[in-house]
């Protein structure tokens, strides 16, 4: 059935994007209200990491939730493979991700005590929810959400067959077959986009084939026997991050609307996180040993360093592990990672309102034949999302970024590489109301400079 827009997003109208509506399948089994909310575990989706869950921990914990009942995962290798039965160094098979998950689902139940937990996944973090609870692991869970993720494959062709991403593949043909598409016994909620997910069109130009048909739609996230809900004109990772993808995360596992949908800042704040790289290019979770990692406090106006000395300062062990250190949650931060074979990046943060432990820190990609000619490199990152134009407010140092394309979103980076007379200036990063200055530093110093967003 359709509702109106009135009805699905009532008491939170002031939040941008299009209409919204929900379809409960048939065959759906509808998540129960209760007073007491199961430990919840996040998983992200291909090649990304646990940070990416900060902001829906923190609204969680701002409605109450303790931080001991929330863990995201951290898969070892978050890439997929090619072809899922063949090994591809530095990146992991729907096998390795389902032993991976079991064993955080085990880790979570030990220490809360409970039952069942919730899963929640963004995008290909679903597939390793569905392959768990059908391999065994139904008794455990007791609601699934599957943020974005595409149900029924990125792209359903007779070629590539062996990729877990083929709706024609064995992989996803064996989490779809049947009358219903989930597994018994967990409540399963799908959100996906109505039209703005790069990973659901019909179109292939969006996977590097244009004018090749997927064989896939706007409505391949949804599942038969899953209520199945469309949040507007958000994009693939919003519809696991975004503020209205956590307010319908929390009343499916809950069952019932949340206290509050904005972050609830604390008084003193402690940050703490992991140091990863990238080993011949392919983005891993694996610690990194002999990082460094400084921290100082800067101006939110102008990105200038307050004080000569920094706030924090450690070298990472064989566990990559940095932190933790207090700040407090109205600083604006310049992490300085200096990490072997990379180059040294500047990280510039808006001011972190609560306390984490997933602030993840990885090294800029190695300046290459683009960047020659540069006198400074400053990125301009949204991990969180994409860079939607003209739907949103993207101004990097005034202007809007050359390199983010227009209409659907698929640019979550935009680099600026700039003028040796212009080394040493501020640069301005603004999306939305987020607005975080970073400085120009020395390309020929082998310096990036990144103005990573937070929301």
């Amino acid at each position: 059935m359709k509702l109106s827009r009135r009805t699905i997003l009532q008491g939170i109208s002031a939040l941008p994007f299009a209409a919204a509506s929900v379809r409960i399948d048939a065959l759906a089994q509808t998540a129960p209200a209760t007073s007491e909310v199961p430990p919840i575990l996040f998983v992200h989706g291909n090649g990304d990491y646990d940070a990416l869950w900060m902001t829906t921990m923190w609204r969680m914990e701002s409605n109450g939730i303790a931080r001991d009942r929330l863990l995201a995962i951290n898969f070892t290798d978050p890439l997929a493979r090619s072809d899922d039965k063949v090994e591809q160094a530095g990146r992991s098979s729907t096998a390795d991700q389902r032993r991976e998950l079991a064993a955080a689902i085990a880790e979570l139940k030990r220490r809360t005590g409970a039952t069942r937990v919730a899963l929640v996944g963004s995008s290909r973090g679903g597939y390793a929810i569905r392959n768990v609870i059908k391999n065994g692991g139904a008794d455990d869970v007791s609601h699934a959400v599957l943020c974005g993720t595409p149900n029924h494959g990125v792209f359903a062709t007779d070629d590539a067959l062996g990729s877990e991403f083929n709706g024609r593949g064995a992989f996803l043909r064996g989490l779809n077959e049947g009358e219903s598409e989930v597994t018994p016994g967990p409540a399963f909620l799908t959100l996906r986009s109505d039209g703005m997910d790069k990973y659901a069109q019909a179109d292939g130009r969006f996977i590097g084939k244009p004018g090749m048909p997927t064989g896939v739609t706007t409505e391949g996230p949804e599942l038969k026997g899953a209520t199945n809900l469309v949040l507007g004109a958000l994009d693939h990772r919003e519809v696991a991050f975004h503020p209205r993808a956590f307010r319908e995360i929390y009343k499916f596992i809950a069952g019932r609307e949340p206290a509050r949908i904005a972050v609830l800042p604390e008084q003193s704040v402690r940050l703490s996180g992991l140091v990863t790289g990238t080993p011949g290019g392919v983005p891993t979770n694996r610690p990194v040993a002999g990082a460094t990692v400084e921290i100082f406090r800067v101006d939110p106006e102008n990105g200038e360093r307050k004080g000569s000395n920094a706030v924090h300062s450690s070298t990472t062990a064989a566990d990559g592990r940095w932190g933790p250190v207090q700040v407090d949650p109205s600083w604006s931060l310049e992490f300085v990672l200096t990490s072997p074979d990379a180059p040294t990046t500047h990280i510039y943060r808006s001011p972190f309102p609560r306390s984490s432990d997933v602030v993840h820190l990885r090294a800029a990609r190695p300046l290459g034949p683009a960047d020659k000619d540069a006198g400074a490199v400053v990125i301009m990152s949204r991990p969180r999302g994409y860079f939607g134009l003209p739907r949103d407010v993207v101004l990097f140092d005034g202007k809007e970024p050359a390199d983010v394309k227009p209409g659907v979103p698929t640019d979550a980076a935009a680099t600026l590489r700039l003028l040796l007379a212009d080394v040493g200036r501020n640069i301005v990063a603004e999306f939305g109301e987020e607005r975080i200055v970073a400085r120009a530093w020395p390309a020929a110093e082998n310096r990036i400079a990144i103005a990573e967003l937070t929301y």
